[in-house]
């Protein structure tokens, strides 16, 4: 089966999390990937969280499916070779600080003249324009200023952090839409464009109401722990065996068959609590009810009779629990690979399920410039120039 993005190049600039994410999800899904990273120690992510033989562990998921280049994007000759990269790319993506590529003579300007059907996914804090575009952004940053982190928490209690960089992968996921829509215009005989995508508006834009609450009604919306403010009832619950379960009642009908296997006929029937902005009025006493019957059940217990009321209902899950759960095994979620170091390692599988052209996990993540000279060769440098960019150090 040929993978949809078969036959698009992509020149991913950059490091870390945004635009190396991005990059990765286009390679999932087909696309030949080309990484350029800095010679000498590569991507800082080869260094981040838990390593193995020396190399993150991370590092193995977010850059399978790509080819590793050095090139020292702050030298004229690497200048020049990622320019030759792009002239035959079809998205370019980067994520530096605003004003960095151009800089370094490879802004949107010098990139278009020769391919004018590029596409240059930017990914950076506050957009290419703008009072804060030079400002450093990182995910932390961007969660933040996009309303995330301020309803994140219990009431009375600092905002605290997803222990996930949610910021930077949403962003990324954006910076993939954007490159999509970019490539069906130019599909359609439209020229190359820049998506401009920042880290504040990606987070933002997925704040729901949070705004319009605050402009009609002067509401601030404000941490709430493990309930859901004026959506009823959905909540974390306690169990016989100190564990925890949460269940999500809120639409009417789950709402009623909630009531009925928890055996509180009285709230099924009151019609004050028949509609959500009823019930969100009266949430506590809600809650206490189906604590109160949770609690004298183990969490098993639990989860079985909410199956059998058709009422949406989980525990919450660990790492340890996601690799031994069979419906992520089923599902493909869990993928067996061997790593670079040549050692077995599971990582997560590929999202979104496509039925007739599905992603696929082609190619381990590289070696720091594994690919260089096959790269560099393929755009018609010379086995003499390669040895005396590598002499420089270029690459």
């Amino acid at each position: 089966m040929s993978a949809p993005l078969a036959g698009v190049r992509v020149l991913e600039l950059g490091s870390l999390i945004a635009g190396p994410f991005c990059a990765k999800t286009l390679g999932d899904f087909g696309a030949e990937v080309i990484k350029v990273e800095p010679p000498g120690e590569g991507d800082p992510l080869r260094k981040w969280r838990k390593l193995r033989n020396g190399t993150s562990l991370w590092w193995h998921v977010q850059s399978r499916n790509k080819q590793s280049l050095t090139c020292d994007l702050r030298r004229p000759e690497g200048q020049e070779i990622v320019r030759r990269l792009a002239r035959r790319a079809h998205i370019v993506v980067e994520n530096f600080r605003p004003g960095a590529l151009e800089k370094w003579n490879l802004g949107w300007d010098a990139l278009s003249r020769d391919n004018p059907r590029l596409i240059l996914v930017r990914i950076s804090g506050y957009g290419q324009t703008g009072p804060y575009r030079e400002r450093p952004g990182f995910g932390a940053i961007g969660e933040a200023m996009g309303g995330l982190r301020h309803v994140t928490g219990f009431p009375g209690q600092p905002p605290v952090r997803p222990n996930l960089s949610i910021g930077d992968t949403i962003a990324s996921l954006h910076g993939v839409i954007g490159a999509l829509l970019a490539l069906q215009h130019v599909k359609n005989g439209g020229a190359g464009q820049v998506i401009d995508v920042a880290l504040y508006e990606s987070v933002f834009n997925c704040s729901e109401s949070i705004l319009p609450e605050y402009d009609a009604a002067g509401t601030v919306r404000e941490r709430s722990g493990s309930t859901l403010p004026g959506i009823a009832p959905s909540n974390l619950y306690p169990c016989k065996d100190g564990s925890y379960v949460l269940i999500a009642g809120n639409a009417d009908s789950l709402y009623k068959r909630l009531m009925t296997a928890i055996g509180r006929a009285d709230l099924r029937d009151d019609p004050a609590l028949a509609r959500n902005d009823g019930r969100a009025a009266q949430m506590e006493r809600i809650d206490d009810a189906i604590a109160a019957w949770t609690s004298r059940f183990s969490q098993e217990e639990v989860l079985r009779e909410m199956e059998k009321a058709e009422v949406p209902a989980g525990r919450i899950y660990t790492a340890a629990d996601i690799a031994a759960d069979p419906h992520y095994a089923a599902r493909g979620m869990i993928e067996n690979i061997v790593a670079s170091d040549g050692e077995p390692l599971k990582v997560p599988g590929i999202v979104p399920k496509l039925s007739a052209t599905p992603g696929a996990i082609r190619s381990q993540a590289p070696k720091l410039g594994e690919h260089t000279e096959a790269v560099l060769k393929d755009v018609g440098f010379s086995a003499n120039e390669i040895s005396g960019f590598r002499e420089k150090g270029i690459v």
